[in-house]
């Protein structure tokens, strides 16, 4: 099997990974990127490019437009030490379920959300 980079990737075989980005998490991250490109697809998250020039919510704007489908893992929106709960993982899932309902219904979207509770 051959494995595409994100700029060979094409809109329908492109997964957009939504998820906590910490070394707690890494396992799960390195499982979820591993089935994905198992199954012949192309991972993508913010992670592939690191241009902090670049605004992070228009980099995560443009690869969910790139990608008909996304994982999206919401179990991790507890408070943090301050006291404020981590909000950039449901943000980015409304995002993609935005460009869902509004993408004009020319490309499909289909998002997998997994939570702490069904």
């Amino acid at each position: 099997m051959t494995v595409r980079s994100a700029s060979r990737s094409s809109y329908d075989d492109s997964v957009f990974v939504n998820c906590p980005f910490d070394a707690e998490y890494e396992p799960l991250f390195h499982a979820i990127v591993f089935a994905v490109h198992d199954c012949g697809y192309v991972a993508r998250c913010a992670l592939e490019t690191d241009d902090s020039g670049d605004v992070r919510i228009e980099k995560i704007l443009a690869i969910v437009d790139q990608c008909k489908f996304g994982i999206h893992d919401i179990s991790r929106t507890e408070l943090n030490g301050h006291n404020l709960p981590r909000f950039n993982m449901p943000l980015e899932l409304g995002l993609f379920l935005g460009a869902k309902r509004f993408g004009g219904g020319k490309r499909k979207k289909i998002a997998l959300i997994l939570d702490t509770e069904r």
